[in-house]
């Protein structure tokens, strides 16, 4: 009687985290399917194989919007109306979308194609030695083009002085970390997972960026209009804002 008392109250004892355990067990199983193809992940990777330009392009087009919002919060660069969707989230989104994503669709079909099959050490050395050679400066270039727009610049020599800028600090950002998520992609990820991979490494990086030129335009319009970036009523964000 004693032993079968001890078996039912070990039985009750709660472990302790149980229920956050099963949580996070959940979400994990509908992110990734489990051991069944249903999981958001799964679903979305049968769309990136059925529909692959139309399911990048909203993708990108998402990310795009996302990271313009996510890098202004980062900032504190709120637009003239006080919020951080400013004009240019819509024109992200569009750039992100019919810009981007077909562009990469592009670029990384024909790099996968030239490579299909080819698994030896060289063929990956030489596969990230095109991609940053070749593909890395076209996106780049193409980047750098559409931020220039985006940001009022109508004439050629404002878009070339915008590229003359910006190319080389992009371009060293993407010679640190192409190499190291496209070795990564090649060793432990099957083809048709590498545009979600490579789509949230862009997005984290492209946030970083976004949100470290946007400190450096706040802070040099600070310093512009009140030296050491404190107006007279001791404030450091009431100079004018651009809602671009």
């Amino acid at each position: 009687m004693s032993v079968k008392f001890e078996k039912e109250t070990v039985r009750n004892i709660p472990i302790h985290g149980g229920r956050k355990h099963e949580i996070a067990h959940e979400i994990g199983e509908r992110l990734t399917g489990g051991e069944t193809a249903a999981g958001y992940l799964a679903v979305y990777l049968k769309q990136l194989q059925e529909n692959p330009l139309r399911t990048k392009m909203l993708t990108s087009g998402t990310l795009a919007a996302t990271q313009e919002v996510l890098a202004s919060w980062i900032a504190h660069d709120p637009s003239k109306h006080g919020h951080y969707f400013s004009a240019r989230v819509p024109k992200m989104a569009i750039y992100g979308a019919f810009i981007s994503a077909p562009l990469g669709h592009v670029l990384i079909t024909l790099l996968q194609k030239l490579f299909a099959g080819r698994t030896s050490l060289k063929a990956k050395i030489l596969q990230i030695l095109v991609s940053n050679l070749i593909v890395s400066p076209i996106q780049n270039s193409v980047y750098l083009i559409s931020m220039a727009i985006i940001a009022g610049a109508r004439r050629f020599h404002q878009v070339r002085a915008t590229v003359r800028a910006g190319f080389m600090p992009v371009m060293k950002v993407s010679w640190i970390t192409s190499p190291l998520a496209l070795a990564f992609a090649q060793k432990f990820l099957p083809e048709h997972t590498w545009v979600p991979f490579f789509n949230i490494v862009a997005f984290v990086i492209g946030t970083y960026i976004n949100a470290h030129t946007k400190k450096k335009r706040l802070a040099a319009l600070r310093k512009k209009y009140y030296g050491d970036g404190r107006s007279n009523s001791g404030r450091t964000d009431d100079f004018p804002r651009r809602d671009y």
